[in-house]
């Protein structure tokens, strides 16, 4: 007998149909005499439209309702899949994540988990009853709902497994496993049979959708075995139909490249004329990181006079409001000259940990760019990593020539 943990995403539950398909899945691994506990997202869209309620209300709304009215839609999820099972004759009950409790800390909209007390649903899972958890929330240390950002129910799931030392943690979701790059956009994107953690990480921060970041570092931090597979297919004559996130040692042979991914979420602000000396990025990204804005690329051009100079960073598009008004509002002590903001950019990422051992990764990279045509607006690497900055309008035309340029079409 086994502990599993399953994740399932928004269109693995997106209507009654799939939510009963879901319970059809545990109904397997409960025949099997499995330990379940499953976490869910909250149906296709649902989140989408609650975001746009408090959007609509005020842009700058308070975080700690945005979290009450986002939270909403995994709880539905939740008691739904919970009845679904009972219909089939399996005992299972529901869990918000103040039940479980999931304790985080008190960022919302973005808050991390901080510890996961599982007594309670420990003497659940003894008794065989599948415990179906709300994903993408906990309870903060004021006691309110608090939410994990976008994405969170993987983090949730992860933390779960790890939390109750399960065996393995399985992620459905709307795609069979972890291509090379969108297969949507790139015909010819291959699906990987394995991915180290690193690999994973990179490609989940830089905008492949398969996997939260905060799932894959957990996984990491905590060993959690994961495999990403499809709600609704398995692949032919594959005992592991989906693909498998592992130690970088468990691969033999190490692509240059694995995969490229893309992030349509990116907003670009640039401060002109901002006072050229010491400290003048500290009292920038200060306040932003008061008010919980992360920073991604940087880049400051250099000065001429001496005196001044431009600060071109992204944020995500749902902080650029909230960006540029701490801006503004610190205007008196930046002195910059004027802002100016372009959410019309999508940030592109070759990413593999065959870089470590090969040179002209990057080179390739520009001069595929430079033959479509394509400005390069910013620049940031990592050991593993090479991102680029550049117009949305040419994001789709990029990812396609860079997959044909590191190799990574399939045959």
């Amino acid at each position: 007998m086994a502990r599993i943990v399953l994740k399932f995403g928004g269109t693995s539950v997106g209507d009654i149909d799939r939510i009963k398909n879901v319970a059809r899945k545990v109904e397997q691994e409960v025949k099997a005499g499995h330990q379940v506990a499953v976490v869910v997202s909250a149906m296709s869209g649902v989140t989408n439209q609650l975001v746009k309620y408090c959007n609509d209300i005020d842009k700058l709304h308070d975080a700690r309702e945005y979290d009450a009215v986002v939270a909403s839609g995994e709880q539905v999820t939740s008691g739904l899949l919970a009845i679904a099972l009972q219909s089939l004759g399996i005992p299972a009950r529901s869990w918000a994540g103040w039940q479980v409790p999931i304790r985080t800390d008190d960022t919302h909209g973005k808050a991390r988990i901080v510890s996961i007390d599982t007594t309670e649903m420990e003497k659940s899972l003894q008794t065989g009853e599948v415990a179906v958890v709300a994903g993408f929330q906990g309870v903060s240390e004021q006691g309110r709902i608090a939410t994990l950002g976008r994405g969170g129910s993987d983090t949730s799931a992860v933390a779960l497994a790890a939390a109750v030392k399960a065996d393995r943690c399985d992620i459905y979701t709307d795609v069979d496993g972890v291509y090379t790059t969108d297969p949507r956009i790139v015909a010819k994107a291959r699906k990987l049979d394995k991915i180290t953690y690193e690999e994973m990480l990179e490609m989940a921060s830089q905008g492949a959708k398969v996997l939260q970041t905060r799932s894959v570092e957990m996984a990491m931090n905590h060993r959690v075995r994961v495999q990403v597979l499809s709600s609704f297919e398995a692949a032919a004559g594959s005992s592991l139909p989906g693909t498998l996130v592992v130690d970088e040692d468990e691969i033999v042979e190490k692509e240059v490249v694995s995969g490229i991914a893309y992030s349509r979420d990116e907003a670009k602000i640039t401060l002109v004329g901002v006072a050229d000396q010491p400290g003048v990025a500290a009292a920038i990204f200060g306040p932003l990181t008061d008010n919980a804005v992360n920073v991604d690329m940087i880049v400051q051009n250099v000065s001429e006079d001496g005196k001044s100079t431009d600060m071109t960073f992204t944020v995500g598009k749902a902080d650029i409001a909230r960006a540029v008004k701490v801006l503004e509002d610190a205007q008196s002590t930046l002195n910059y000259k004027r802002i100016v903001s372009d959410a019309n950019v999508v940030k592109v990422s070759v990413i593999g940990v065959g870089m470590r051992s090969h040179a002209g990764v990057a080179q390739r990279m520009f001069k595929a760019l430079a033959d479509k045509g394509i400005n390069i607006q910013v620049i940031s690497t990592s050991e593993i990593k090479i991102s680029v900055l550049i117009a949305e309008e040419y994001a789709e035309l990029a990812l396609r020539a860079l997959h044909t340029a590191y190799g990574l079409d399939a045959a």
